[in-house]
């Protein structure tokens, strides 16, 4: 997947995109949980509170 592809899937510009990948702005909960379903991982493992990509069973 392409960052573009990330980035419309999130609904965020380039820029923002950019901001969030060098931690100068913070992705919203619902970008979070997109991001979450994109990588098929949790927001506990995107935001660092563990290192298990996938902690929770579904």
């Amino acid at each position: 997947m392409t960052q573009l592809q990330i980035q419309m899937k999130i609904g965020i510009d380039q820029s923002d995109y950019s901001k969030i990948e060098r931690g100068l702005r913070y992705p919203t909960i619902d970008q979070l949980i997109a991001l979450a379903e994109i990588f098929d991982t949790s927001i506990d493992y995107i935001v660092g509170l563990t290192d298990e990509k996938k902690p929770y069973p579904r």
